[in-house]
C-alpha cells in the first residue's frame, strides 16, 4: 500500500476558527478599553457601532490591506471583537466561510465610557 500522492501544498486539514468568547480570552487582555488615537482604528470603531461588517469591507472603509491585524490590536487594547464565520457563495458559485466583525455589548459599553472620559477631560 503506498502513501496517498499529494499536490506539493500543505494539505492538512484545518479546523475551523472558534468565536472568540469572554471566557476565551487572555487573561492579560485589559477589562477596560484603553482607547486610541489610530484614525483607522477610530474609523474601524466608528464602522463597527453601526453595524457588523465583513472583512473586506472593514478594510475597504478603514483604509488599510490588513483588517486582522487592525482588529488584533483592537482587542490588545480590551475590545471582544468576535468574527463570525457565515456560510457564503462566492462569485465562482464555490462556497466559503468570510468572517464577519462585530463588537459585543461589553465593547459597546467600555466604548461609550472611554467616549465620555475623552469628551470630559
Amino acid at each position: 500500500m503506498s502513501a496517498p500522492k499529494s499536490n506539493g501544498r500543505n494539505s492538512r486539514k484545518v479546523a475551523p476558527a472558534k468565536n472568540l468568547t469572554i471566557t476565551g480570552l487572555n487573561s492579560t487582555q485589559p477589562t477596560y478599553f484603553l482607547g486610541t488615537e489610530n484614525p483607522r482604528q477610530l474609523r474601524a470603531i466608528h464602522t463597527l457601532l453601526r453595524r457588523p461588517v465583513p472583512r473586506e469591507h472593514l478594510d475597504s472603509i478603514v483604509g488599510c490591506s490588513n483588517g486582522p491585524e487592525l482588529v488584533a490590536e483592537l482587542r490588545r487594547r480590551g475590545l471582544d471583537v468576535p468574527c463570525e464565520r457565515i456560510s457564503f457563495i462566492d462569485r465562482d458559485d464555490k462556497p466559503c466561510r468570510p468572517g464577519v466583525y462585530s463588537l459585543t455589548l461589553r465593547d459597546r459599553r467600555m466604548i461609550y465610557a472611554w467616549l465620555a472620559k475623552q469628551a470630559k477631560g
